[in-house]
């Protein structure tokens, strides 16, 4: 084996750091896009722009979608792969509503120099949205990790 391939295998396996971060990133895009014509829809992607200075959609979206990937890794190297498909939805949800917690009732108030654990229609349909993703990055992370071991040869 070539040391190419050996670093190939590396990056891709699952059970390291880089390969979890790979099916977090990958699951924090899909609950993120997901997410993210939720919030679009509602009108949310400038409140997201402003808080890097911004107005734009797509800066909305970059910003979004970037978040996205960072809870996606987080949730990926902490927390999966969960050992069932209950367990990363439950995995999951719980970490969509730690984030909810964190972002829109803590950290996008501060930033934007709003009064924090606000609950209103805004944040309540936000507390959806936060789930529905991390129902989607629990179980696409997970099956990324799951299917990556299963092609290495390794039990999932």
């Amino acid at each position: 084996m070539t040391t190419t391939a050996r670093n190939t295998n590396a990056t891709a396996n699952p059970n390291t750091l880089v390969g979890k971060g790979i099916a977090g990133i990958i699951g924090g895009l899909a609950g993120g896009l997901v997410f993210g014509i939720m919030m679009q829809i509602m009108g949310l992607m400038p409140m997201i722009a402003a808080m890097v200075g911004a107005e734009s959609v797509i800066v909305g979206w970059v910003v979004h979608l970037a978040i996205s990937s960072f809870i996606g890794v987080t949730y990926a190297v902490l927390l999966a792969p969960a050992s069932s498909m209950v367990m990363a939805v439950v995995t999951g949800l719980g970490w969509g509503l730690l984030w909810w917690v964190l972002g829109p009732l803590l950290i996008m108030p501060t930033a934007l120099g709003m009064g924090v654990f606000m609950i209103n229609q805004t944040t309540l349909l936000s507390l959806v949205g936060h789930l529905i993703f991390g129902a989607i990055l629990g179980t696409v992370a997970t099956v990324w990790l799951h299917r990556t071991q299963e092609g290495r040869g390794v039990q999932a």
